[in-house]
């Protein structure tokens, strides 16, 4: 298991997320959100997908590496994360003002997960890694083949991409 280091910053604070605290989610909100995946979500296996079409191998979720990478390339020792956009923070400085219910806790919930992903960040590159992110939207259709061909092209090995008659 990958061993804790002492934060760089103050850890944010999340307030609980419960009735006491203003907070109240009903029954069918509670379902919803307990039907989004940490691992596994579309975007991630498409990803997954398409690497594995190009012949690239890979580790998922390797529980070894500090935040859990969802992709691990060890031969070329990059950790690829595949971040959704509003779990971690993508144009937060716009959206942060958009937030309008329980915005008390929503706002240092995902500012969190950002200072996470900061440091796991940091720990990766102190252990030699090198850390690839891939925002969500990415991963859609318009910018898809641009965004695995990017990843390709950090692996190292752009010549395995051609095109074909097909």
């Amino acid at each position: 298991m990958a061993q804790q280091k002492p934060y760089s910053q103050p850890k944010i604070k999340v307030p609980r997320f419960n009735e006491e605290a203003g907070f109240y989610t009903t029954p069918q909100r509670s379902e919803l959100m307990g039907r989004i995946r940490s691992t596994n979500s579309k975007p991630e296996v498409a990803l997954r997908k398409a690497l594995w079409h190009f012949g690239y191998r890979y580790r998922c979720h390797d529980k070894k590496l500090p935040g859990k990478p969802d992709l691990v390339f060890a031969k070329q020792k990059i950790a690829l994360f595949v971040d959704g956009d509003f779990w971690h923070g993508y144009d937060w400085r716009h959206k942060k003002e958009k937030i309008k219910s329980n915005a008390a806790f929503w706002i240092p919930k995902i500012e969190r997960n950002m200072q996470r992903d900061r440091e796991v960040n940091a720990q990766l590159e102190s252990l030699g890694w090198r850390v690839v992110r891939v925002w969500e939207h990415e991963l859609k259709k318009a910018e898809f083949g641009a965004t695995v061909y990017r990843v390709v092209r950090l692996l190292g090995e752009e010549d395995r991409i051609y095109l074909s008659d097909d």
